[in-house]
């Protein structure tokens, strides 16, 4: 006899599993593989046309703009004769100094030079640059010099060559921007010297008269303005020391350089991250059949 307090327990019913269907899984393998094929083919297309034209566009803008770049410094360089002479006063206030100088070239070939030291405010330093010994800045020669890489780099490629990889261009491309970085970094990093290093340098023996012995003075390029600094040396308990007074001024055609170095760069490194793109793609060269490029 059922005991009338039990109760029978419903047996719970497992979903049937969905049945694993082959051939509409095939399918759909075979129509994302041919989607991939035909994305694939129409980035080599696209990567073709950047090889074959796009490149050789960018390297003739970025000739031009280097060459305009060429023109505006003030140094012989790519057909620029490189007589440019330009004056400047250089003054802080409170009458602390005052600096006439004439730039020719990477040169200054003409300064009267007056400052105060910070220990001696009564007394004016007087000294002069004259054309027979004019005192080199270095940082213009440099950055021209950089500037004519550059340049070299983009004539060394013919203008109908036929470039075959990434591998190819950015081998090029990384040449251009490295002599422009370079070109750049000159006239907006100035290198520093130690002071005992600029007082025995060659620019401070084109001083007349020469200062005395616990003075110094330097001219440099720092981004589009043109420096001048005194500084004094100083003996504290053993501990050589510096105190320094600057003025500065704008000079044009360093703004104007530095923003065609500015726009060079940027169109060289815009297409430089392009080409970067496809270089993931290790079969990806002008020629190859896109379904060759599967293989990244």
């Amino acid at each position: 006899m059922m005991n009338p307090n039990f109760t029978r327990r419903k047996q719970s019913r497992k979903p049937s599993a969905t049945p694993f269907n082959f051939s509409q899984n095939v399918k759909r393998f075979r129509k994302r593989k041919v989607e991939n094929v035909e994305e694939l083919r129409k980035l080599q297309l696209e990567f073709e046309w950047i090889l074959q034209k796009e490149v050789l566009l960018v390297l003739k803008q970025l000739h031009d703009i280097l060459v305009e770049c060429a023109h505006r410094f003030p140094v012989p360089l790519h057909g620029n004769d490189g007589k440019k002479v330009d004056k400047f006063v250089l003054t802080s206030a409170p009458e602390q100094l005052k600096v006439v100088v004439t730039l020719t070239g990477d040169s200054i070939t003409s300064a009267d030079i007056n400052f105060k030291v910070q220990r001696q405010q009564n007394v004016i330093q007087r000294t002069s640059i004259t054309q027979d010994f004019p005192w080199k800045i270095q940082q213009v020669q440099d950055a021209a010099n950089h500037l004519q890489q550059a340049i070299n780099h983009i004539d060394n490629v013919d203008a109908n060559y036929n470039f075959k990889s990434s591998e190819e261009v950015l081998h090029i491309l990384s040449n251009i921007l490295g002599a422009l970085q370079r070109g750049k970094t000159s006239l907006v990093v100035p290198k520093k010297k130690p002071i005992d290093e600029l007082m025995k340098s060659r620019n401070m023996k084109s001083l007349s008269p020469n200062l005395p012995e616990d003075l110094a003075i330097s001219f440099y390029i720092q981004s589009h303005k043109l420096i001048f600094a005194a500084y004094q040396l100083t003996n504290n308990q053993g501990t050589m020391k510096f105190e320094s007074t600057q003025a500065e001024c704008s000079v044009p055609w360093l703004n104007e350089v530095l923003v065609l170095f500015t726009v060079a760069l940027t169109l060289c490194q815009q297409l430089k991250d392009k080409i970067s793109v496809f270089s993931q793609y290790k079969d990806f060269t002008v020629g190859n059949e896109a379904a060759t490029a599967l293989s990244y």
